[in-house]
């Protein structure tokens, strides 16, 4: 089947591009960014360029300090554990093998939660996720490299399955972490620094990039933003960027996958996340699941194969131990739905307001601002 897929635009910048390309910045040979002396890449968690926009007076630093053109596309899905994975790696989901936010472990019948689930999983950090993080053969080179975050995040599965090899840092606040960064990369020339907030997206998904509490936390970004940018000591170069952005689905939207639903039948397993589902199915019954997916849904979301899939190249290139981590049937958001298998204990999940996953622009199009010798 033809699948009517949106196209990236033929010079588009990748997400996957964004840290080598700091890195040849520190070497002076980059495309993207000027020569500099130190590098720090300022992560804001759920940041769509759309959502900036829409915002841009909430956040006037930032939009100050780019135009229309200053974007990047994330990966596919566009989730936190496939993009952050694949900017850090510089490599697509099909080659690191984090190909959703919840994906089955081949074989079994567990469907592993990649952000969060490393330990209670037992997925290895160091097999699991296939491709050498850059931080790591950066640090076995010599370079200085740091990862600013908060606490909590060290020593996590995914922390040393994506940022392994990088001194850490921590600070509770981002205004704290970004004063930080500055700080680190004037202090070690040639250093390459990441700084991470996950603040708009916590605050998105529980409430929605459109509400009151998304927009103050947009502010505190733009305050740290500034903060980075004051810091900065002359030759060192920063870029803002993010993982995905978000599409806000009211509960009136969701789409229940019930015991008694036809959606249901024959579909053993469900992964990935509310906007871009992974179907796992029972054997021999690929092709009905998809023809009765497709009959149902295919008015608001793109429903796909696993081969459809990997042949549009939505994943890149897919490694052989990779592709069953891939649904048999792949369910993509296109109208502002979110699907949830109701048929699980825990339905908390439900709360959740602002969505990603898809191939939406509102979902896939990033800032790429540069700041200080990149500016």
């Amino acid at each position: 089947m033809s699948l009517s897929l949106p196209a990236d635009p033929p010079r588009a910048r990748r997400l996957t591009g964004v840290v080598p390309q700091l890195l040849r910045s520190l070497t002076g040979a980059g495309d993207w960014f000027a020569p500099a002396t130190s590098a720090v890449v300022f992560v804001v968690d759920g940041l769509g360029s759309a959502q900036l926009a829409a915002r841009s007076g909430h956040a006037r630093f930032l939009s100050a300090s780019g135009t229309k053109k200053d974007v990047a596309r994330t990966v596919f899905p566009s989730t936190t554990t496939a993009a952050l994975t694949s900017l850090l790696t510089g490599e697509e989901p099909g080659t690191h093998g984090i190909v959703g936010y919840r994906a089955r472990v081949p074989g079994t019948d567990l469907v592993a939660d990649q952000l969060h689930g490393w330990e209670t999983h037992g997925l290895d950090p160091h097999s699991w996720q296939r491709a050498q993080p850059l931080l790591e053969r950066e640090s076995d080179a010599g370079r200085p490299v740091f990862v600013v975050s908060k606490a909590e995040y060290l020593g996590t599965g995914f922390t040393r399955a994506t940022l392994r090899g990088a001194e850490f840092v921590s600070a509770a606040t981002v205004g704290e972490r970004a004063g930080l960064a500055a700080d680190l990369a004037a202090r070690h020339p040639g250093a390459l620094v990441y700084l991470y907030a996950n603040d708009l997206d916590a605050v998105g998904h529980k409430r929605g990039w459109e509400s009151d509490a998304w927009i103050a936390a947009l502010e505190r970004v733009d305050a740290a933003a500034r903060t980075l940018s004051e810091g900065l000591a002359p030759g060192t170069g920063a870029v803002v960027t993010a993982d995905h952005g978000m599409v806000d689905v009211p509960r009136h939207k969701h789409i229940l996958v019930t015991a008694d639903s036809d959606l249901a039948a024959d579909v053993r397993l469900i992964g990935g996340e509310p906007r871009m589902l992974h179907l796992y199915v029972e054997p021999g019954q690929e092709r009905h699941v998809l023809e009765r997916w497709r009959s149902s849904e295919s008015g608001r979301s793109w429903v796909m194969s696993r081969d459809d899939a990997i042949d549009s190249g939505l994943f890149g290139p897919v490694a052989a131990e990779v592709r069953p981590r891939i649904g048999d049937v792949l369910v993509a958001a296109r109208a502002g739905v979110a699907y949830y298998d109701d048929r699980v204990a825990d339905t908390s999940s439900q709360k959740m307001v602002g969505q990603h996953g898809s191939l939406t622009n509102e979902e896939r199009v990033v800032p790429l601002i540069r700041l200080g010798a990149f500016a």
